[in-house]
């Protein structure tokens, strides 16, 4: 991987109220995604779990589509100008550190690169995800759980090693008290008898209570799938996300490059002519153009297991029988869509320690909806209430050590 190409997640960028507004909408997403799982496999009995895992992953096929339709209405940028703005930004993120900006524009798009990252996101997100899947039927719930939010642990640890850095104790304490705020909350739980709906996105596909087969193997894997997803999340903060000055901060205009705004002007000779691109691209295209060869390769790799998992009898497939799950579905769909392109937009943004923790808060939102739909308070506890406490203190801190590190080097 060449140095272009390479960067540290330890200085996140605020990026202001949009990008706050974006962390709000996504964990509202999952809630709603949590909700509508829980109601369309307990109330209306379609436990298809995987079924629903592979529409949701699916789905975010669509949105570099939505977000390009939403730019040509919005803005004056056309689509040629759109298309080929981010094409120079691809080109540049895979280009060697020496090579003019000249050279990049005219050379041919790196379509072999370009899907070798897609692969591997596609399999670094979906991965981690097929683990949870398996591990569901053979460990207790709540040590699935407990386990797989500890990737906000693992992905700091990750950073640190990765990037050579120092041990930072705000940073460390936030991530600490976090995970034992995720096994208070988890554990507080435990005494429920279904499945928690306090949880993670795969936590949430969980169709009714399995008793445990092989608790050591299952809660072995699920560690497995929590590294590999906190991993996940640094490589693609550091491989996949584009650098700071690549895109362009939330809340900027898009318009058309001309010469004489200085970026071409040198290497195509100056003068008034306009280059028919809009470079740097606006912000999120480019992770809703990852997101979406996520949501192809998905539809056109994973659809093999439905078959094998049929025939396998471990979940016969089966289509939605009413319009009530037809619909509900469609709605877990778009809250996931939403989910899961604002989580990699979010990671080029605030990298993977500030998110993993925020993804967290899921669990507080998933616990407070419960109780305003009248469904969680018998199963309120001490444990809940401190484990939610010590998640949103994480989250706090967190935040305040990015801004506070963006103002000092101002």
């Amino acid at each position: 991987m060449n140095p272009r190409t390479e960067r540290s997640p330890s200085s996140p960028r605020p990026c202001g109220k949009p990008a706050v507004v974006l962390f709000i909408l996504t964990l509202v997403a999952f809630t709603v995604e949590s909700q509508l799982t829980q109601y369309v496999q307990s109330t209306l009995h379609f436990r298809q779990p995987f079924f629903l895992f592979y529409i949701v992953h699916s789905s975010i096929a669509i949105i570099f589509p939505l977000h390009l339709l939403y730019l040509v209405l919005t803005t004056s940028a056309s689509l040629e100008s759109l298309l080929a703005g981010l094409s120079l930004a691809v080109k540049i993120h895979f280009a060697p550190s020496d090579r003019s900006r000249l050279a990049t524009l005219q050379s041919t798009f790196p379509y072999g690169r370009f899907l070798r990252l897609t692969a591997f996101l596609t399999f670094g997100l979906n991965f981690p995800s097929l683990l949870w899947f398996i591990s569901v039927s053979l460990s207790p719930l709540c040590d699935i759980t407990a386990i797989w939010n500890t990737n906000a642990f693992f992905a700091y640890i990750i950073t640190v090693q990765l990037f050579k850095l120092d041990w930072e104790p705000r940073k460390l304490s936030a991530v600490l008290i976090a995970t034992f705020g995720v096994i208070a909350v988890v554990y507080g739980d435990a005494r429920q008898p279904e499945s928690s709906p306090h949880t993670t996105d795969h936590v949430a596909y969980t169709s009714k209570t399995v008793k445990p087969k092989a608790p050591l193997l299952g809660d072995l894997l699920t560690l497995c799938a929590s590294v590999g997803y906190g991993l996940y999340q640094v490589l693609y903060n550091r491989h996949a996300a584009l650098h700071p000055d690549q895109e362009v901060e939330l809340g900027a205009a898009y318009v058309p490059l001309q010469d004489s705004d200085g970026l071409l002007a040198d290497e195509l000779g100056g003068g008034d002519k306009v280059v028919d691109l809009t470079y740097p691209p606006p912000f999120g295209l480019h992770p809703n153009l990852l997101a979406s060869g996520i949501g192809f390769m998905t539809l056109f790799l994973l659809w093999i297991l439905l078959p094998i998992l049929h025939y396998s009898g471990y979940e016969r497939f089966r289509l939605p029988d009413n319009p009530t799950v037809t619909l509900s579905i469609a709605g877990i769909a778009v809250s996931g869509l939403i989910f899961n392109a604002g989580l990699l937009t979010l990671l080029g943004v605030w990298g993977p320690i500030v998110v993993s923790v925020g993804n967290l808060l899921t669990i507080v939102l998933v616990l407070l909806s419960d109780i305003s739909m009248g469904q969680g308070m018998d199963m309120i506890t001490p444990w809940n209430l401190a484990g939610s406490g010590g998640i949103i203190v994480a989250f706090g801190i967190l935040v305040y050590d990015m801004v506070h590190h963006s103002q000092s080097h101002i």
